[in-house]
């Protein structure tokens, strides 16, 4: 059997590559060649960029194969290049498509429905969104096709190979000894997350049960989720420090300056690969977290190098501590407001007698 995967240098490839071989595929990988594809020998690599239709298909040539996934470049031009060339195909995209990811305000009540299920609204006009809606037009060109396929909804995929590694903005910090790392709202914003192993995993699951898989969009993560709290406490435990998070409010320059996080929390849906494919995670979060952090800690990043150009993070420690000292002076001023006196017992019925109206506190 072979097996066709485009992409395969990223966080997930080199598990769907092994994932492939495992089950007795010959494996061929298609980029661009820009970055190195961690595979054995075995693996056949094929120079095309899935980008555009004339390079890809020149790549591709007349070759046919009994599975394709395609997690790299255009997915509609891939879908395209490969039309009646693949047994199965097996598309990965995003779930940015979903109304209200970019811009919460077009839903009422603003902001996706946590969770989000894959029947939920997909923007299709590009005069609300080019973007999403190009992601909507991709899928549909799958399915069109490929009447067959398969389409992943993938989250932010975290762990080694990373192109924005959302870990190291927490490492570098640490490394540099920082000990204060400036968040907004607390730290409570939620961004769907999967760890590179638990996805290829779900992948291969695909693979194992195709009359299950066949048509069907399925979002796709880790089971368990951290908030951005949660994250740097993680972090900071794996790495033996113990870091101060700096509340603030939620503004163009605060944002500018704190942590990146997500303006709404975003959360995906994901009992249909659960129910229908039998998904679970097989790296629990806590676990995957821990090995990503400890693989930044130990291969760092070169500062201002071309992923962190990629970021969004500009590392200005000096605004960072300009903004901490005015917090710092702001909640020292709160402190000294006197507080109204508020009710602390607790609002049912205790009574201490039996048979009594009321109990002790007239409730």
């Amino acid at each position: 059997m072979k097996a066709l995967v485009v992409g395969g240098a990223g966080p997930t490839g080199p598990f769907i590559v092994e994932g492939l071989r495992a089950r007795g595929y010959q494996v061929a990988v298609l980029n661009r060649g820009v970055h190195p594809v961690e595979a054995p020998d075995d693996v056949e690599r094929i120079t095309g960029d899935p980008h555009f239709l004339e390079p890809l298909s020149q790549a591709i040539g007349d070759r046919t194969f009994d599975l394709v996934i395609a997690s790299y470049g255009r997915l509609a031009v891939v879908a395209e290049a490969l039309a009646g060339r693949a047994g199965r195909f097996i598309g990965v995209g995003g779930f940015v498509a979903y109304r209200g990811f970019y811009d919460p305000k077009v839903n009422f009540p603003a902001g996706l429905p946590l969770p989000t299920p894959e029947s939920f609204a997909l923007i299709r006009d590009p005069a609300e969104h080019r973007f999403a809606a190009l992601v909507t037009a991709a899928e549909d060109t799958v399915f069109r096709l490929h009447p067959g396929a398969t389409i992943f909804r993938y989250p932010y995929v975290y762990g080694p190979r990373q192109l924005v590694p959302r870990e190291w903005s927490i490492v570098r910090r640490v490394l540099d000894r920082r000990r204060e790392i400036v968040v907004l709202d607390g730290g409570l914003s939620l961004m769907m997350h999967g760890y590179a192993e638990n996805l290829a995993h779900a992948i291969m699951l695909a693979i194992e049960r195709p009359e299950a898989a066949a048509g069907m969009a399925f979002n796709c993560g880790d089971e368990v989720q951290l908030d951005q709290r949660q994250l740097i406490e993680v972090a900071a435990a794996e790495l033996g420090v113990s870091i101060d998070l700096v509340s603030v409010p939620d503004t163009p320059t605060t944002r500018a300056i704190a942590l990146n996080a997500p303006s709404a929390p975003k959360l995906m849906d994901i009992a249909l690969i659960r129910e229908r494919l039998g998904y679970r995670d097989v790296v629990p979060t806590v676990e995957a977290v821990r090995r990503t952090v400890r693989y930044y800690a130990d291969n760092p990043l070169e500062r201002g190098g071309s992923i962190e150009q990629r970021m969004y993070d500009a590392f200005d420690y000096a605004a960072e501590d300009r903004l901490i000292a005015l917090t710092r002076d702001h909640l020292a001023r709160i402190a000294d407001l006197p507080a109204p006196e508020t009710q602390t017992a607790h609002p049912y019925a205790h009574p201490k007698q039996a048979g009594a109206a009321l109990d002790q506190r007239g409730r």
